[in-house]
């Protein structure tokens, strides 16, 4: 407004009545020649001081939704690392002062419910359509492809392929409604399945069923293929806490030759296997790689091995700065391709040879929806999908 007023106050002075030596001898008088502005008048100004206006309100707009994408990212990750733990010291604490009833209720309200995460949990369309995800979308940011039609009467697979440190594509595009999983799939209900560890966190639990996340374990999908009709599609990161220790950018590997356990539940249920790959999701954070024989590399094997997780040194950039370290990923772009389905029977009894069969159809897939896409993400013709 101050920009206006000045604008406006430089344009009353450059309007003044020209001299009548500028009028000249003998030529008729015109009112208009009594009140001229110079050069630059008064449209000229006011338009110049509100493109000003404009400009600045763009700038500090852009910035302030900058921020409001790191901080939706930032609350994420700091919910997936810390706040089970967080919460469960709280309670634990709560017990000792006179709010335990609280404490109680909430633990005796878990014991009720525990079975609830292995029956699809409880979504909610109201949490999954929070203006935050959609800040957590523009920060990297992150797209869901879809390249062939889902049947609505049929159950799905989705392999997820890679891991990355986080799979924050995952989370992002089947967890939220952000890139509009459910108009691009219509009738499709996605679930994504994680730790079953996670589950046992009091809160968190919550935060993560909100979502249609679910335990990664065979009663859960069991439940959600045999039980809850039709038209449900598991998403399951298949390369797990392996395939993330391996996660560093530019590198483009997958877990897969040995992981057939999703191919057997896929054969017993007769739901189709759906190969799926982001572009961008190993890139978004920085790790320290141990070697094989390391003692790094020993303690990560340990953890996974007893625990489900295998614990990563990484970093991304801080919260003011991104030349800074911190918790906060690298903003840099995921697109994640789901892939044409791959109709796989129902066989009670899938022998060795059946799942051997579709794991190598499966692997093809995968391989081949790499092949296609890849040139479109900035790698070369000649860069190869490690499957390990």
């Amino acid at each position: 407004m101050k920009t206006l007023i000045a604008a406006y106050s430089g344009v009353l002075r450059a309007c003044r009545p020209l001299p009548a030596a500028h009028l000249g001898r003998g030529r008729r008088k015109d009112p208009g020649d009594l009140v001229r502005c110079r050069r630059h008048g008064t449209g000229s100004s006011i338009l110049s001081a509100l493109q000003d206006i404009f400009s600045v309100t763009w700038l500090n707009r852009s910035k302030v939704e900058k921020q409001l994408q790191v901080i939706s990212v930032l609350q994420w990750v700091l919910s997936f690392l810390v706040l089970g733990v967080a919460c469960s010291a709280i309670l634990m604490y709560t017990f000792c002062t006179d709010c335990w009833l609280i404490a109680v209720l909430y633990f005796t309200w878990l014991a009720f419910d525990w079975n609830t995460p292995k029956k699809g949990g409880r979504r909610s369309q109201w949490v999954r359509n929070w203006a935050v995800w959609r800040y957590f979308r523009d920060y990297f940011p992150i797209q869901l492809v879809k390249t062939h039609n889902l049947l609505t009467t049929r159950n799905y697979i989705f392999g997820y392929h890679p891991h990355g440190i986080m799979g924050l594509g995952a989370f992002c595009n089947f967890s939220t409604e952000a890139t509009e999983v459910s108009k691009k799939f219509p009738g499709i209900r996605p679930y994504l399945a994680t730790l079953a560890g996670n589950f046992r966190m009091p809160v968190l639990r919550e935060y993560l069923m909100s979502g249609g996340i679910c335990p990664v374990n065979r009663d859960t999908i069991d439940y959600l293929l045999s039980k809850n009709g039709s038209g449900n599609a598991i998403i399951i990161v298949v390369g797990g806490a392996a395939e993330s220790l391996s996660s560093m950018p530019g590198k483009n590997a997958v877990t897969l030759r040995n992981r057939k356990g999703f191919v057997k539940l896929a054969l017993r249920h007769g739901a189709d296997l759906v190969p799926t790959y982001s572009f961008g999701e190993n890139e978004v954070y920085k790790q320290v790689i141990f070697e094989e024989g390391s003692w790094g590399r020993w303690v990560q094997k340990k953890f996974q091995k007893y625990i489900g997780f295998a614990p990563c040194i990484f970093h991304g950039r801080g919260l003011f700065s991104s030349d800074t370290w911190g918790l906060v990923p690298y903003s840099k772009p995921i697109t994640t391709i789901v892939g044409e389905p791959i109709t796989i029977p129902k066989l009670e009894h899938p022998t060795q040879q059946d799942i051997d069969l579709y794991h190598s159809m499966y692997m093809e897939a995968l391989v081949k929806l790499f092949d296609k896409h890849k040139t479109k993400f900035g790698l070369p013709e000649t860069e190869v999908l490690e499957v390990n």
